[in-house]
Formats: structure tokens, C-alpha cells, sequence
């Protein structure tokens, strides 16, 4: 009887095979970044034969470290950073162009073009999503009217869409079929599929029906075709090829969405916040999905098989580990990511420095494509650990604002925020996050929810676990901050940030 469940979580930095047993610990992990391409300003691409490539190393290097074998796995699950877009040759398996990230800005035209003729929420009621260059549906436009011959190869069936996960999994379960048959007869391709958790971001999923939605693939120009199955989160979609072979791939979640079930956050009102690359905060609003007035996202949080889905509100923020990746690879200012909270620790506090990092515009609760960013309040008081703590800093106060917008939306004030992700461990970053929100701030002990959420919506498909009470048995906190900033202060410094941010508006033309 197999002991764990895999995880593959393919993020925007990093690519991660993780093994877990029944009680969710870790029992192995191995971990490969890959390129950031960027042609132009606002740019970003990936190179998806690169991150495939990444995928195998990982599981490879993950089940030798433990000395396992596929033997050992009762299922595998999928994460994956949600609306980069890849569009591929059915029968190569080679991507068009590379994949265009969900931070890419390139396809500001073509939104403001939409927005013109009923504003930017004018499908907000069909998707759940306002009109912005962050989703899928106008990047896949992109490509199709920018790479020659692709519209006429993908009205006729010849190239496939999807977002990570579905490149991933259509890999996974053999890919091409002249790949995988050497050049003679034609074998089975692999499986095309996506989850609803990832199909909602797309623009083109209906958020009751759970299917495309004719009218927005007419507005994008999509060809149906192309178009992935949309399945639940938690079931049997197939079984593996080459290492994992045999081993039933039963989980499949957008990372945040992954986070949110590995934080056990299975009741409406409970939220998390993970900080990676950008920063992303949920909140599960149960079986109906609830329409946000305050710059809100409004998604699917799962759906575990023929079950009733769970809907989600969502504050979703560009840039906040990227912000000290950027602080380390363009600045040079410290030679580790984890050297940040050292240079911070350095100065008192801020010296009245405010970094608002809308390198990508500004997402939730703002919406504006248009912001660039900004450093406020330089004077010649001002050194590198102003800077650095500046960094922390412009994390905790983006979260502040989705948090308020959070609470608006639900009418319920949250009392406590579960966090994860890699800057989770910066604890001069927790406990300012716990001061400016006024609310306890707690990470679990396996604070790498988003590649759990995967193992454990894996696990449930084919009964490793039997219920949703079985994970809520396995959480744990580690560590917990609770605020101790002045009120008066901390809003006096909230309305500098607010005030800063305002500063970023109106750059691009």
C-alpha cells in the first residue's frame, strides 16, 4: 500500500516535487528555478519546453533524495502559477512562442479597447474578474493575432491552449503523439484538461455554469477547440508516464487556490494569504459566488469531485517577493533573498521611505495598468536599510488595503490571518504584517501549503485521505505574531503609503 502523495507545484520563480505522508509532513522536496525572459518593458515570458524540463528534474531529484519510486505514491497533485498562457502544436508538443505570465502588460490595448464600450467591469458579473492584462484570455488573443498562421492552426484544431497546469498534466500523461510513438504509429496524446479553479481565470469560464462561455470567447477570439476540458479539483484525471508511471494524477489547483485547501480554509470566512512572487489573499465565501465592490476578485476556491464548488474572494498583489528579487539580481543591494531582513534589521524603522512596486501596474484593489513604481519620501537621511525595510514593508501595507477591501465585501472582520509562502520565514516582515493589519498573523508548520493543497486534493480522489476532517486534523501552527504597533501610528503611516501610492498613478502612456 503506497505511504505518500506527490505534489508538483510549477510556480513563477521555481518548479518543486514534494512528497507528503498521511499526516502532511514533509517527507522529501527538490526545487530548480527557471529563466525570466523580459523582450521589453512589461514584458514577461517563460519558456515552457524549459519549465517541463524543470518538472522532470524536480521529480526525479525529489524521489532519489528520499529513495523512492512511483511504487511509493498513492497519487499525485498539481499547483501552478494560474494564468500564464501557453499555446502549443497538438501533434509536436512545441509551444508557438513562449508562455506569456500572468504579470505580463502587454495586452494593455486590447483591454482598454473593451473597457472603452462598458468600463472595466463590464463582464465582472459573467467571470468574476475585471478587465485586466492579468488574465489569460486576452493573452491567448495575443498570440493568436501575433504569431503567423496561429488563428488559421487553431480554428482548425491543430493548437492547444492552456494555462500551466494543462501543459503540465497533458506532459505528464504522454504528451504528443508523434513524441510519444518514436515517428510510427500514432499513439494516445496526453490528456488535455484544467481545473475550475484555473479555468476561472481565464475570462472565459461562466462562474455558475462552470463551462466556457460562448459570448466571452467571441469577445476574445478563442476558438473553442483549443480549449481544454474543465474538471473538479479532486478526482482521477489519468495516470502518469515515464518516472511516475502508473501513478493516478488526481489533484489539480491554481496555487492560490491550492493554499487555500492546504490551510484547511474549508469554512466561508476562512482566509489565508500566501507571499511568493506576488502576494494573494482568499477568502472562502462558501457554495455562492459573491460579487466584489471593492476591487475584488471574485473565483472558484475549489471543487472536490461531483460536490458543490467553493467560491472565493480574492486580493491579488503583483509584486512582493519579486520586489527583493528585484532588490538583488537589478540593484545589487544584497546577495541572498534571505539577506533582506538583516539589511532591514539594520535602521529602526523606514526613515519615511515608501516603495510602492507596481512594476506591472497595480492589481487589487486599484486595477490600474496604468501605475509604474515608485520610491517616496527620499532624503539624504536615507540608506540602504531604509531601502530594505522599505521592501518589507511595501508587502504589509498592499495587504493592509486588500484586507480592508476584504472586509468590506464579506461584511465580516477577519480575526486572524493564516500565511504561507517563502517570505513567511522574515519575521520582522510577520510582525509588521500583524502591526498594520491589528490582527494575530499565524503560520502553520508546514508553511509550503500551496504544493499541500495539491497533495491533499490528490489524496481525497483516491481515498488516501478520507475526508475533509482528516486534513483539518493535520494542521498545525508554528508560530504566531500578534501586533503591537500604536493605532495612531500605525494609521498615520498607512496614510503616507496611501498617499505614495497615489504617486504611481498615470505613468504609462
Amino acid at each position: 500500500m503506497p505511504k505518500y502523495v506527490g505534489a508538483l507545484d510549477q510556480g513563477t520563480t521555481s518548479t518543486r516535487f514534494m512528497v507528503f505522508d498521511h499526516a502532511g509532513a514533509v517527507v522529501a522536496i527538490d526545487q530548480h528555478e527557471h529563466v525570466q525572459v523580459y523582450p521589453r518593458p512589461g514584458w514577461v515570458e517563460h519558456d515552457a519546453l524549459e519549465i517541463w524540463a524543470r518538472c522532470r528534474e524536480v521529480i526525479h531529484g525529489a524521489l532519489t533524495k528520499a529513495g523512492l519510486t512511483a511504487r511509493d505514491l498513492a497519487a499525485i497533485g498539481v499547483a501552478n502559477q494560474r494564468e500564464t498562457t501557453v499555446v502549443w502544436d497538438r501533434r509536436t508538443g512545441r509551444p508557438v512562442h513562449n508562455a506569456i505570465v500572468w504579470q505580463d502588460t502587454r495586452t494593455d490595448t486590447f483591454i482598454a479597447e473593451l473597457a472603452h464600450d462598458g468600463g472595466q467591469d463590464r463582464f465582472r458579473a459573467r467571470v468574476g474578474l475585471p478587465l485586466a492584462t492579468y488574465f489569460s484570455g486576452p493573452k491567448i488573443r495575443w498570440i493568436l493575432d501575433n504569431v503567423p498562421g496561429a488563428r488559421d492552426r487553431a480554428k482548425v484544431g491543430e493548437l492547444l491552449f492552456g494555462t500551466i497546469d494543462s501543459w503540465v498534466i497533458w506532459n505528464l500523461t504522454g504528451g504528443a503523439a508523434d513524441a510519444a510513438s518514436g515517428g510510427g504509429a500514432r499513439a494516445a496524446t496526453g490528456i488535455h484538461l484544467t481545473d475550475v479553479t484555473n479555468a476561472s481565470r481565464t475570462m472565459l469560464m461562466n462562474l455558475r455554469t462552470l463551462d466556457w462561455d460562448d459570448e466571452m470567447l467571441a469577445v476574445m477570439g478563442v476558438p473553442r477547440s483549443m480549449l481544454p476540458a474543465i474538471r473538479s479539483s479532486s478526482e482521477v484525471y489519468g495516470e502518469a508516464v515515464g518516472e511516475l508511471a502508473g501513478v493516478p494524477i488526481a489533484g489539480n489547483l491554481g496555487d492560490q487556490q491550492a493554499a487555500l485547501f492546504g490551510q484547511t480554509c474549508f469554512a466561508p470566512g476562512e482566509a489565508k494569504n500566501t507571499y511568493g512572487t506576488g502576494c494573494f489573499m482568499l477568502l472562502n465565501t462558501g457554495s455562492e459566488p459573491v460579487a466584489s465592490k471593492s476591487g475584488l476578485l471574485t473565483t472558484l476556491g475549489y471543487r472536490i469531485g461531483t460536490a458543490p464548488a467553493a467560491y472565493a474572494l480574492e486580493g491579488s498583489i503583483a509584486i512582493t517577493g519579486a520586489l527583493v528579487q528585484w532588490l538583488r539580481d537589478n540593484l545589487g543591494l544584497i546577495r541572498d533573498s534571505a539577506e533582506v531582513e538583516t539589511l532591514a534589521r539594520t535602521v529602526d524603522d523606514n526613515g519615511g521611505v515608501y516603495f510602492v512596486p507596481a512594476f506591472s501596474g497595480l492589481y487589487a484593489p486599484y486595477w490600474r495598468a496604468d501605475a509604474r513604481g515608485v520610491i517616496a519620501g527620499l532624503t539624504r537621511y536615507a540608506n540602504r536599510g531604509h531601502i530594505a525595510r522599505a521592501v518589507l514593508e511595501a508587502t504589509a501595507w498592499q495587504t493592509r488595503e486588500v484586507l480592508d477591501a476584504m472586509n468590506a465585501d464579506s461584511g465580516v472582520a477577519l480575526t486572524a490571518l493564516k500565511v504561507d509562502g517563502g517570505m513567511v520565514h522574515d519575521e520582522l516582515l510577520m510582525q509588521f504584517q500583524a502591526d498594520v493589519l491589528g490582527v494575530p498573523v499565524i503560520r502553520p508548520k508546514v508553511a509550503e501549503t500551496t504544493a499541500l493543497g495539491a497533495a491533499y486534493a490528490a489524496g481525497l480522489a483516491v481515498g488516501f485521505w478520507s475526508a475533509l476532517d482528516d486534513l483539518r486534523a493535520n494542521w498545525a501552527s508554528d508560530r504566531e505574531w500578534r501586533p503591537a504597533m500604536d493605532p495612531v501610528r500605525r494609521e498615520k503611516e498607512y496614510a503616507l503609503w496611501k498617499k505614495a501610492v497615489t504617486k504611481t498613478f498615470d505613468w504609462a502612456e
